[in-house]
């Protein structure tokens, strides 16, 4: 395995395994600058939608991404060539990177307007509902509140702290940040499975044999499954996911309708 591999993959994998280790072990400051925040957030800086792909929550983060870059990668340089792959590799992954924070713009636009139609009608069951969506956040001592609230929803001192439990979730919505090469992954497998669809690859988990085309397919439906439910408890950034699918996807179609421009 390790015989065959490129030269833009080798760097790609040197480069985050680097970085991975300086900012677990001698600059961790550098997870908190690379990481990519809300734009609103008093942390975003825009050179995030770059440095966000180079830096990875855990050990296990950074394996996967960089074991399926390792596993695809030397294939389609082979084919496309070194400039096409790190093209695809950094347009899949800073593309990730603005969609999901158009996508977070949304989901923290969302979260606002609840708070403000709170604000204008303190209704204990309706901050109860924005509570439950965002339950991964608090201990049962908000739940708890929240039966002491519905009991006396008249009480100015319960709707003060109602009103800044929910500044809470804001701020915290608004401050988490992404990290990871998921994005230029995911734009890796699509092209991939567009260029090698019949290849056969060998899962270990089950242990069977399946086409590129079908793996690649589960994927993209498992996690749009995972956008359009949109689990609290979930952290991972499935929508980043779904949109390296959709740059890798466009970017290969793009290159197969000019032939001219493979080399």
């Amino acid at each position: 395995m390790f015989r065959n591999i490129t030269p833009v993959v080798q760097n790609l994998l040197l480069i985050n395994i680097i970085l991975f280790i300086v900012s677990s072990f001698i600059f961790p400051v550098l997870n908190e600058w690379f990481a990519l925040y809300y734009i609103g957030s008093q942390y975003f800086k825009p050179f995030q939608f770059l440095t966000y792909m180079f830096m990875h929550a855990d050990f296990w983060h950074l394996f996967s991404n960089m074991f399926g870059l390792l596993i695809f990668g030397p294939l389609l340089e082979q084919f496309l060539g070194p400039k096409k792959l790190l093209i695809l590799w950094m347009v899949c992954g800073v593309g990730s990177g603005v969609l999901y924070s158009g996508y977070n713009i949304y989901r923290m636009n969302n979260l606002e307007a609840k708070v403000e139609r709170f604000q204008a009608n303190p209704d204990p069951e309706y901050f109860n509902k924005i509570v439950l969506e965002n339950r991964n956040f608090f201990d049962r001592r908000v739940f708890e509140f929240v039966d002491d609230f519905s009991r006396d929803p008249q009480d100015q001192v319960k709707i003060d702290r109602a009103n800044q439990t929910l500044e809470a979730i804001s701020d915290i919505q608004g401050n988490i940040p992404m990290v990871g090469a998921s994005g230029a992954l995911f734009g890796i497998l699509i092209a991939f499975a567009m260029l090698f669809p019949n290849t056969q690859l060998f899962l270990l988990f089950p242990p069977m044999p399946v086409k590129a085309k079908y793996l690649v397919l589960f994927y993209g439906l498992y996690t749009i499954y995972n956008v359009l439910i949109n689990n609290p408890l979930d952290n991972v950034a499935h929508f980043a996911h779904l949109s390296g699918l959709i740059i890798g996807a466009i970017l290969v179609y793009k290159w197969k309708k000019d032939r001219n421009s493979f080399y």
